[in-house]
């Protein structure tokens, strides 16, 4: 799977310097992924979770939230938004265009 802008995830984590190695351990393993469908995704990220046509990840114990939009047939993830668990609960990502 490729994951499209990966440098930006990097660049939002990157505010939080205990989360590096983490994030660099999920970037590894979605280059490695070839996932069809969210059951795949939860056989390595059991806690995913499809809202709307995003894919949410709970970082460091449900600290932080990663939603990617993920295009199974097209291998590709696209990285959306990075969020503490408070931003995430404001709703707001709830607003990209993308979001249905």
């Amino acid at each position: 799977m490729h994951l499209i802008s990966a440098g930006k995830l990097k660049q939002e984590a990157s505010k939080y310097p205990h989360l590096t190695k983490t994030i660099q351990a999920f970037c590894k393993t979605i280059k490695q992924a070839k996932w069809q469908n969210l059951i795949d995704v939860q056989k390595t990220y059991r806690d995913a979770e499809a809202v709307g046509n995003f894919t949410i990840f709970n970082i460091k114990g449900n600290q932080y939230r990663l939603i990617l939009d993920i295009d199974y047939q097209e291998q590709v993830a696209y990285f959306k938004y990075f969020l503490t668990h408070s931003e995430y609960d404001r709703e707001q990502w709830k607003n990209d265009p993308y979001f249905k």
